[in-house]
């Protein structure tokens, strides 16, 4: 398996919960992609909550990344940035396109396919295991200050430097 966070800062780690993941796996089909033709997938973004962060935490960043991904640099399926700091939790289809349930100034940036909202997962088919980090990012600025159609792979190297912590929650699919 790939290390996402090979490269990155050591920071501590505060606690990610999910009830839409458990035990490592999604507890439904409707959160993997439709979009990339897994049957029954919907794309909707699982529920969040998270407690324990930093107490000089400015703001937070939600990401969803497959290093599995047969790319040579993996893929990322979300990138949410400019939480408010008073927020902990997103809820069920905060990834929609529409932004209607994310916080406000809160910013979806475009995945690897180029859309601005959450596709779900989806490995090739025989492809083996992919392994899913749904990471909270606890930042100590207030606002990622980057075009609102940068990459997500281009917010984390923005964000070098001002992690304070952050929170995964991790889960496998295959598809056979």
């Amino acid at each position: 398996m790939n290390d996402p966070f090979l490269g990155l800062q050591d920071v501590p780690a505060f606690h990610v919960t999910s009830k839409d993941i458990v035990d490592g796996k999604l507890m439904d089909k409707k959160f993997m992609s439709g979009d990339f033709g897994i049957e029954d997938g919907q794309d909707i973004s699982p529920e969040l909550h998270w407690t324990g962060a930093p107490s000089n935490t400015k703001s937070y960043a939600v990401t969803l990344y497959d290093p599995d991904a047969p790319t040579g640099s993996g893929f990322w399926h979300w990138a949410v940035m400019n939480i408010p700091a008073s927020v902990e939790e997103l809820s069920q289809g905060a990834g929609s396109s529409d932004n209607a349930k994310l916080p406000q100034g809160a910013v979806q940036l475009p995945n690897d396919a180029r859309m601005k909202k959450y596709i779900g997962a989806a490995p090739p088919k025989g492809h083996g295991v992919h392994h899913y980090f749904l990471t909270v990012w606890a930042l100590a600025i207030e606002k990622v200050e980057i075009p609102e159609d940068s990459t997500p792979a281009f917010f984390i190297f923005n964000t070098f430097g001002h992690v304070l912590a952050r929170g995964v929650v991790n889960f496998e699919v295959e598809v056979k």
